[in-house]
């Protein structure tokens, strides 16, 4: 399948913005009630994770990559490919395979020490099977479970990292109190990206988005999918819970990752989370999910996320980047949709017309989230009965 590449992002300021408020906008051209862990669960990671070793200021470096379908294959083997490829080579890669015992075999044969295979140079490979509950947070735990490295980077197992993706993430530590360092997700479209698709909900799939904070400034939570920790905080702040995120539900929820790194600003408001745009990775983003209905169901996904998110850590917290974007960026992405539609950019009115949708289908999701709790039906409780991962079409 012939994919379109993104191109390099640009930096430009929205207009009225502060400085600290930069936004990033990703090339124009085509495109899981409380914390599961504990300091015990997480006791193998590096000693402490403070000490500066030789990659900057990041002392070793584990990979995870989560994984749970046979159908991503070959995007799995790209992702671990990936990271066999850094310039500055991962201490180990830890793949945790959700609970899919034919596909931990296949991986096994594959991956593992083989005659003939040669192996990276100082990097070990395992695949291991997730020993939580089904669903990317009991994943990621166990991956952190496994992980001896000083910090603990997450790659999706439907993207690529660029070549010096872990040496900006190790450079980024140099900083005092740095407890996580993020990077720049760029879409990597199997067909050209829509035109009406705004680049302001370019978290719909997985990417960074019109809206968020420069490169290099803090920031309140990473992106899952490309984001990376001091072994340490995983002891101040527990685990990634069960609750939120994906599992075995319908809806592609999320905001597992959101709901830990909250939980790690409230418990050590010295440790600073950053998000580095030099260290990039390629999202795949299957035509199926450049569909109109796609875009809604993940809207009102993450209404219901962000519900999930606001229950644990409070709506001050849980909604305090929600309400700047809501407030500001999207009302500008809608100036400026109309804007382009009346210097003969046509697909500009439906750019406007979809953040006017994707922002109501957000909030009711949001509002049916905290309804459903009040009624002692939570939704997470209603998509577990489906007992199934979110399809592939979503």
């Amino acid at each position: 399948m012939t994919r379109v590449a993104p191109e390099a992002d640009v930096t430009p300021a929205v207009t009225g913005a502060a400085d600290t408020e930069v936004v990033t906008a990703v090339s124009a051209a085509t495109d899981q009630t409380g914390p599961t862990g504990s300091l015990g669960q997480f006791g193998q990671a590096g000693s402490a994770g403070c000490a500066a070793g030789a990659n900057g200021g990041a002392g070793p470096i584990s990979v995870v990559i989560c994984v749970y379908t046979e159908r991503r294959w070959d995007d799995i083997l790209a992702a671990v490919e990936s990271v066999r490829g850094q310039s500055v080579p991962a201490h180990e890669l830890i793949v945790v395979v959700d609970h899919n015992p034919a596909l931990e075999s296949r991986l096994i044969a594959e991956l593992g020490p083989a005659p003939g295979r040669q192996a990276t140079p100082g990097m070990q490979v395992r695949v291991v099977a997730n020993r939580e509950a089904r669903g990317l947070s009991g994943g990621k735990n166990t991956g952190v479970a496994e992980a001896t490295g000083d910090v603990v980077a997450f790659l999706d197992d439907d993207a690529t990292a660029d070549r010096d993706w872990l040496k900006f993430f190790a450079d980024s530590y140099a900083g005092d109190g740095v407890g996580g360092v993020g990077g720049l997700t760029l879409p990597n479209w199997d067909t050209r990206r829509p035109a009406w698709f705004p680049r302001e909900f370019d978290w719909v799939v997985g990417c960074n988005y019109l809206g968020m904070p420069g490169s290099r400034h803090r920031v309140r939570n990473l992106l899952g999918g490309n984001a990376s920790f001091r072994s340490y905080v995983f002891g101040l702040a527990g685990g990634f819970t069960a609750d939120v995120g994906r599992s075995g539900a319908r809806l592609p929820l999320g905001g597992e990752e959101t709901e830990f790194c909250i939980r790690i600003g409230q418990s050590r408001p010295d440790v600073r989370l950053l998000i580095d745009h030099r260290a990039v990775i390629r999202h795949r983003v299957p035509a199926a999910r450049g569909r109109f209905g796609y875009f809604v169901t993940r809207c009102y996904a993450e209404g219901l996320s962000k519900a999930q998110v606001s229950r644990a850590v409070g709506s001050a917290d849980g909604m305090s980047a929600e309400r700047r974007h809501a407030g500001r960026i999207l009302p500008a992405g809608v100036a400026r949709g109309v804007a382009d539609a009346l210097r003969g950019d046509v697909a500009g009115l439906g750019r406007a017309g979809a953040i006017v949708i994707g922002l109501g289908v957000a909030a009711i999701g949001y509002a049916g989230g905290l309804l459903a709790a009040t009624g002692g039906r939570g939704t997470r409780r209603r998509n577990h009965r489906a007992g199934r991962r979110e399809p592939e079409s979503l």
